[in-house]
């Protein structure tokens, strides 16, 4: 998996101080993509272990509240393989921070109704990740008044209440 970009110091991608892992691909290509040059897999560099003890340290600080994954596209099959391993070491040393996860993906339908059902990956990376902000970006749908999302179209869910609840839950910020 290669990565497009880490924020050691996000406050606009989820709640609080955040660290943020950019990812490299996407196949969803949304028009108005503030990301662009991450849709390509190959751009960026390859995320090592050397690029997860980083992470792993920047978030070892009282004031940042978790993690985020964005991209690109977190959940292509080859992104959600090179997360699991950070994801796990997370939880593990910090499992009170919480791991955000933007994806262009419907939750029901795609990553719960398919990928979750199709992928041991999936489900056991869909038990790390708290809050899921689902959809992909709709440029006529864009609104700068939302927080921690780019278009009304797009939810901010809570990822152990809908799987417990069977349905999607929002997340209550």
């Amino acid at each position: 998996m290669n990565y497009a970009d880490i924020k050691r110091i996000d406050v606009a991608n989820g709640e609080g101080v955040r660290v943020s892992v950019f990812v490299s691909g996407c196949n969803h290509h949304c028009k108005g993509c503030f990301n662009e040059c991450a849709w390509d897999f190959n751009y960026g560099n390859e995320f090592t272990e050397k690029q997860e003890e980083e992470v792993l340290k920047d978030l070892n600080h009282d004031y940042i509240s978790g993690l985020t994954l964005l991209g690109g596209e977190p959940l292509e099959p080859v992104n959600q393989a090179g997360l699991l391993p950070l994801v796990k070491k997370v939880k593990e040393k910090f499992p009170d921070k919480k791991i955000w996860c933007y994806t262009g993906f419907d939750f029901e339908k795609d990553v719960v109704g398919k990928m979750a059902k199709q992928s041991e990956t999936t489900k056991e990376l869909l038990n790390y990740i708290d809050v899921i902000v689902d959809g992909k970006f709709e440029e006529e749908k864009k609104d700068l008044k939302l927080k921690f999302r780019g278009s009304s179209n797009q939810r901010i869910l809570d990822v152990k209440e809908s799987l417990k609840e069977n349905k999607p839950v929002e997340y209550k910020i």
